[in-house]
């Protein structure tokens, strides 16, 4: 019974330095890519490195497949975000910083076709700005 015990306790601390990596290099990527794109926001090369993450992403990736989401569907909302929440609130600025997390992202996906002002509103609650 003991040695289930440490078993259970190294998965657990295994899982958990495999999370806090996994949340130090998302949050690293969005904050190199609002530094790098602040003055050129409409750069193609953004939202193919968005597209790029969330594909290799384990978590993302199931999520952009099981939507079938394509470049053309990330560029299509980050216009739309792009219009109402054209601001940086410290290291978050919603257009590139929804993509980077799992909610958010299913979220937009399953919603793109809606309003702008909708999904810039339900981001901007999301996020607590």
């Amino acid at each position: 019974m003991q040695y289930f015990l440490y078993i259970m306790v190294a998965a657990l601390t295994i899982f958990f330095i495999f999370e806090i990596r996994r949340s130090l290099r998302r949050s690293k990527k969005t904050v190199e890519l609002i530094d790098k794109y602040w003055l050129n926001k409409t750069s193609p090369q953004l939202i193919d490195e968005m597209f790029d993450f969330a594909i290799n992403d384990r978590r993302l990736s199931k999520i952009v497949a099981q939507y079938n989401a394509d470049r053309s569907d990330f560029e299509l909302v980050y216009k739309k975000l792009l219009t109402w929440a054209d601001f940086r609130k410290y290291n978050r600025f919603i257009p590139i910083t929804s993509f980077f997390y799992a909610g958010a992202l299913e979220y937009l996906l399953s919603h793109k076709n809606d309003d702008a002002k909708m999904l810039t509103e339900k981001m901007l609650n999301y996020f607590h700005i």
